[in-house]
């Protein structure tokens, strides 16, 4: 590595990591303050709560990265600017794209780390601070309480390897409406199919009402065996309203493969906007870590165009950033909001900003380097 490229990284490196810092403190703090009645209502143990803050920090770096990257290269180079050494280099005979080879090869770095962390942690860390918050913190509900709010589109894996989709669920009144319930084998074969139109809690079992009941034959996939139409049924379902509430699944906390599973598992539910929404989120996660490296690509050509005084060199780095940052946020969840009102299939709408933003950059940078 070029002493250039040392220097560089060397100043990418400290910002992006004091950036994260400070991103992850101000988080921190705001929800100490907010949790602070709880934790003392609670009489929450000082390790309880350090444990609590722990598991927030995958889910941290995931979410600030990108800022903090393009905070960080913006910085380096237009404080390099601003000392009049990017006309040196590029005097040396240096182009563009050897000039910001350490920010772009930092920009790939920390996708690549993202992506690991999203995957291998989030996911893990997640339930464990959702843990620590229902048991030590927050208090779950009570099934006896008033005014609590209508959950919709609740779905999660309930047992007998059943998967659960609900229109909705209302705890006030332990209501379910809209039901769908998939079973299958240990080979994930699909063996029943429960349709619903309602279902209520009788304080012991559920009591689903114009209700069907499809069985199939294992062994012949979506070959069905018999159908079964009742007014009413009680069922064998062991989940209670309370399991409703502490086991619906947070679909940010998954990871690529369970994601998948989750969505080919619940492709059989007849739940097409669900379905769809789910593959939009599918195509986001691969797209995700990817912003870090495309907002770097397209801050960089404002960072070695920018000119004026050194002090107004980092305000202008920062809030270049943070136009950049927010237009960048703005356009993908504009494509996201179209894919999953299916005005856009679900691949076009994760991946319609990544591209239109890779393009513009390209299109800078060719026109002016």
């Amino acid at each position: 590595m070029r002493i250039l490229d040392r220097y560089i990284l060397q100043s990418i490196i400290i910002v992006f990591i004091g950036t994260v810092f400070t991103f992850a403190f101000l988080f921190i703090l705001v929800d100490l303050f907010g949790n602070l009645q709880d934790f003392i209502e609670k009489s929450v143990s000082v390790s309880v709560i350090f444990q609590y803050y722990l598991t927030f920090l995958p889910s941290i770096v995931v979410q600030t990265s990108t800022m903090a990257c393009l905070i960080a290269v913006l910085f380096t180079y237009s404080n390099l600017n601003a000392h009049n050494e990017i006309i040196a280099i590029r005097a040396s005979g240096m182009n563009f794209w050897q000039i910001t080879r350490p920010a772009l090869v930092f920009a790939l770095f920390v996708s690549a780390l993202v992506f690991l962390v999203n995957e291998k942690f989030v996911p893990q860390s997640s339930m464990v601070n959702q843990q620590i918050r229902d048991t030590q913190i927050k208090v779950i509900p009570s099934l006896k309480g008033k005014g609590q709010p209508i959950i919709h589109n609740l779905t999660f894996y309930g047992m007998k390897n059943r998967l659960f989709f609900i229109d909705s669920f209302d705890p006030n009144t332990n209501t379910l409406n809209g039901i769908t319930i998939i079973g299958h084998d240990r080979h994930q074969n699909l063996v029943e199919k429960i349709v619903a139109l309602k279902g209520v809690w009788t304080g012991i079992a559920w009591k689903f009402y114009n209700c069907q009941l499809t069985e199939y034959n294992s062994s012949s996939p979506n070959a069905v065996t018999s159908v079964r139409i009742t007014a009413e049924k009680l069922m064998d379902i062991q989940e209670t309203p309370k399991d409703f509430l502490r086991q619906r699944m947070d679909i940010s906390s998954m990871n690529l493969q369970q994601l998948h599973s989750y969505i080919k598992r619940f492709a059989g539910s007849g739940a097409v906007k669900t379905l769809n929404n789910l593959r939009v989120d599918l195509h986001q996660k691969i797209t995700f870590p990817l912003r870090n490296f495309i907002i770097v690509l397209i801050g960089l050509p404002f960072a070695l165009m920018s000119v004026g005084k050194r002090k107004a060199m980092t305000f202008t780095s920062i809030a270049i950033a943070l136009v950049i940052g927010f237009l960048y946020y703005v356009a993908d969840a504009v494509g996201l909001a179209l894919a999953k009102g299916e005005a856009l299939l679900p691949w076009e709408g994760a991946w319609i900003t990544p591209i239109f933003f890779t393009l513009m950059a390209l299109f800078i940078i060719f026109r002016n380097f």
